[in-house]
């Protein structure tokens, strides 16, 4: 590999294959088309799919079956522009939008692009990541920073914008009564969401009791800690009786894609309440079918993020309604971007950032 100094080198974090990481110099980006930016990567996030990706190969139908550039959170500083942007030049801090998608279909004209089958998003088999010196985007797909947001807050735009998502998927109102299972970065952040569209009342529920101390903390009215030896029932009740959620929540996110947090979280839900899945799991998993219909009960997908999320997570970081910096632990170079692999995938922290290339 070049040199990490190198300017006219684009050194980039691959997976060459399940559990080898390898810094590769890669070619320059090229803008492919006028609207096209470059951008200088500063700042990327650790996402638990990166770690999947590098110790399993494949999520679902996506399956690494040739070297590929991880990372999909980030941010960066416009370094080049094609002969049409109109919104962007150079200097510009911004976060990227990480999928292209095809803009022609019925799923992208109905704003619902994040649906797109054509969809090229970073470091989905076979799409390269951003965990380079330097990316390439459409300029709608980059969205200048504020002056009061760092780079480093712009890299949490991304996992901030799927929280985004799954809450107006659950139509979040200053009424409804949430609970949000799992305590990680999104699970988090869909807490900080919800209390930000005005709900009175979030519970945070996971297994770990540092998790829940600390989601109290950042944005949890309440918190949950399942019994290990207690049936989905049973917790669902104790949920209910120790956070006074009456006849059950309105809006339940599983951020978690645990089995027993979906079944416990169908069965916490009030009659005609919204569920939310947004977590990844197993591909298939038991499901309890018939409260769901007794109870008519609202079940959702959340896949990413859509028309306006982006938007939303950068008001919400700018006006100080989530504070996505409280989740950022620690910052690594790049070149020790893989024991920053090694923390996440050991559970250590929060969120990990890996700086960009050094010039």
């Amino acid at each position: 590999m070049g040199s990490l100094s190198d300017n006219n080198t684009n050194p980039s974090l691959v997976l060459e294959k399940v559990q080898s990481l390898k810094f590769q110099d890669r070619p320059i980006p090229q803008l492919q088309s006028p609207y096209d930016v470059l951008v200088a990567v500063k700042f990327t996030g650790i996402c638990g799919s990166d770690v999947h990706y590098w110790q399993r190969g494949s999520i679902g139908p996506f399956v690494v079956e040739q070297p590929v550039v991880l990372g999909h959170e980030s941010s960066g500083i416009v370094t080049q522009i094609g002969s049409k942007v109109s919104t962007l030049k150079i200097g510009d801090r911004v976060a990227l939008e990480p999928g292209i998608p095809c803009r022609r279909c019925t799923l992208c004209k109905a704003g619902t692009y994040n649906l797109c089958p054509d969809i090229a998003f970073a470091a989905t088999p076979p799409y390269d990541g951003t965990l380079a010196k330097y990316y390439c985007l459409p300029e709608d797909l980059c969205y200048r920073l504020p002056d009061t947001v760092s780079l480093e807050e712009g890299a949490l735009v991304e996992p901030l914008s799927v929280a985004v998502h799954l809450a107006r998927q659950g139509a979040v109102n200053p009424r409804s009564s949430v609970v949000v299972f799992g305590a990680g970065p999104v699970g988090l952040l869909c807490c900080a969401v919800a209390r930000a569209f005005g709900a009175p009342k979030v519970v945070a529920v996971d297994i770990q009791r540092g998790r829940l101390e600390f989601a109290h903390v950042f944005a949890a009215t309440g918190t949950f800690l399942p019994a290990a030896d207690s049936q989905s029932l049973e917790n669902a009740d104790a949920l209910r009786r120790e956070n006074g959620l009456g006849l059950g929540a309105d809006v339940v996110i599983d951020a978690s894609g645990a089995e027993a947090s979906i079944h416990t979280g169908i069965h916490v839900l009030r009659p005609g309440g919204t569920y939310v899945q947004g977590g990844m799991g197993r591909d298939e998993v038991r499901f309890p079918i018939t409260a769901a219909c007794t109870k008519e009960l609202k079940v959702k997908g959340s896949f990413r993020y859509a028309s306006g999320d982006y938007q939303l997570a950068i008001q919400l970081i700018a006006s100080g309604a989530v504070r996505a910096r409280d989740l950022i632990t620690g910052v690594v170079k790049f070149e020790d971007a893989e024991r920053a692999f090694e923390d996440v995938k050991a559970g250590k922290g929060i969120k990990t950032l890996i700086a960009g290339v050094e010039d």
